[in-house]
């Protein structure tokens, strides 16, 4: 018998994308939320779903939900304000626990402080299983197997995750809330949050302490150059775990285009931030004034328009290129309700591997999240 699953925060814009590609799998998830009339609606919407009320402001609303070896899926966020809740409802109960965060503070939280705990009870955590960070972590390990395959030497792998977007056609008729808005609210707040929290890095075979935008290379992505900067992600967790020899795994945003340049020259005022406490809460405070004024949830036609491409290079130590992988899919949403779907409905009929904090390979193995992914549209980009 399928465990139970529950999805957190059912009614945001992500949230409503998960539970109905849940519903679309055969899945009949609980919904939780804080506002029992939307849950209700929705609920109805999607055949009758059994509702139930939780609140961030009360942990153990959320925790009476669950059971050892259910399901827990969150898109409660930002994560690093409000999501340690879910976490320690999951850890506390025993519970598989999903989530969409895209934070690095967060992620590394999920690994260095709940994990140790979480293998105590026999949970199992896996953070940022959305467009945030399963693609980079399956193209990272695909060309890490094909690396190893040649009889190569992996000692560093860099990761890339670019967006491409159609423009309209000039009388192309816009109907989408927030018009031209390619990123939720939600997202926009994430994204702010990331660039002014501490970020990390693989480096010399250790996790270190690193400013996002560190770093600036340039991919061929469909045969075009495009740049990116360094951020954290479970790249830098997953992938050493995969090949314990590796010196260097990099991961870089590529959604900045021409202000790429700008992001990685001011990498190092995040570091000051941080020292001075009061200047981060004012920058994070005018970050949440000017994200306050995005519409709720992108637009779709913008969505619609929308691709994404993931590429993963490995290195040995004389620099060498021993393999490359490139992945591709449609926007980051649909990524993100597919790979959550999947990934909660496979853990509540068949269970992950191991407890603790997973990343997406251990938990499921390489050909199971090649499968997966493929359900969420992330395959191998033919071009």
């Amino acid at each position: 018998m399928s465990s139970k699953i529950v999805l957190w925060g059912a009614t945001g814009y992500t949230g409503t994308r998960v539970a109905e590609a849940l519903v679309a799998r055969g899945a009949e998830p609980v919904l939780a939320g804080r506002d029992h009339e939307r849950l209700a609606t929705l609920g109805a919407t999607l055949g009758g779903l059994p509702t139930r009320v939780a609140d961030v402001g009360d942990p153990q609303s959320l925790e009476t939900l669950l059971g050892a070896g259910d399901v827990l899926v969150s898109t409660v966020g930002p994560f690093s304000e409000v999501g340690g809740a879910a976490v320690g409802a999951a850890v506390a109960q025993g519970a598989v626990y999903l989530d969409s965060a895209g934070e690095p503070a967060f992620v590394r939280r999920v690994f260095d402080e709940h994990g140790p705990r979480a293998e105590r009870t026999g949970a199992a955590l896996l953070t940022a299983f959305g467009n945030d960070y399963v693609p980079g972590v399956l193209a990272g390990a695909l060309a890490l197997r094909d690396a190893r395959a040649a009889g190569g030497e992996p000692k560093r792998v860099d990761v890339g995750y670019f967006v491409q977007r159609e423009e309209p056609t000039r009388n192309e008729p816009q109907h989408g809330t927030g018009k031209g808005q390619g990123f939720s609210r939600g997202t926009l707040r994430s994204l702010a949050g990331a660039a002014t929290a501490p970020g990390y890095a693989w480096r010399g075979g250790t996790l270190r302490a690193e400013p996002a935008g560190a770093r600036m290379r340039t991919f061929d992505v469909a045969g075009r150059p495009r740049h990116g900067v360094t951020i954290g992600g479970v790249e830098q967790f997953a992938l050493p775990r995969l090949e314990p020899g590796l010196r260097v795994v990099d991961v870089y945003l590529g959604w900045f285009g021409s202000a790429s340049g700008i992001v990685h020259a001011t990498s190092g005022a995040s570091a000051l931030l941080h020292r001075v406490p009061a200047l981060g809460r004012a920058v994070s405070g005018l970050a949440g004034l000017a994200t306050g004024r995005a519409s709720e949830a992108p637009d779709p036609d913008t969505l619609e328009r929308t691709t994404s491409s993931f590429v993963a290079e490995v290195f040995d130590p004389a620099g060498t290129l021993l393999a490359r992988t490139r992945l591709t899919a449609p926007d980051t949403y649909t990524i993100t309700a597919g790979l959550l779907a999947w990934g909660a409905t496979r853990a509540a009929e068949h269970g992950v591997r191991g407890t603790g904090a997973l990343d997406p390979v251990g938990a499921f193995g390489l050909d199971e999240l090649t499968t997966g992914a493929a359900c969420a549209g992330v395959v191998p980009d033919t071009r």
